[in-house]
C-alpha cells in the first residue's frame, strides 16, 4: 500500500467519511471540516499509522496531502 493510500483511510476516518479522496494536490481547502483543530487531530492519527513523530517545525509549511506523503516517506526512511 502507497503512502498516499494509507493517507487516504486516515483522512478517511479522521473526517469519518468513507467517500473522502485526497489526492497529492488536496489542501485544508479542499476537504470540508479541515480546519486548525482537525489538523491537529489528523497529524495525530498519520503519527499513529505511520509510526512518526512530528515536530512542529515539520508540519507548519506543508502546502498539500503530497508534501506530507513525502515527510512521512522521509521520516520512515530515517531521513
Amino acid at each position: 500500500m502507497s503512502t498516499l493510500d494509507k493517507l487516504n483511510d486516515v483522512f478517511r476516518e479522521v473526517f469519518e467519511d468513507d467517500d473522502l479522496t485526497v489526492t497529492r494536490t488536496s489542501s485544508a481547502k479542499d476537504v470540508a471540516g479541515w480546519d486548525s483543530v482537525m489538523h491537529v487531530t489528523l497529524m495525530i492519527a498519520v503519527e499513529r499509522a505511520f509510526g512518526v513523530r512530528f515536530k512542529s517545525g515539520n508540519v507548519a509549511g506543508l502546502k498539500n496531502v503530497g508534501e506530507l506523503a513525502d515527510l512521512v516517506d522521509r521520516m520512515k526512511a530515517g531521513g
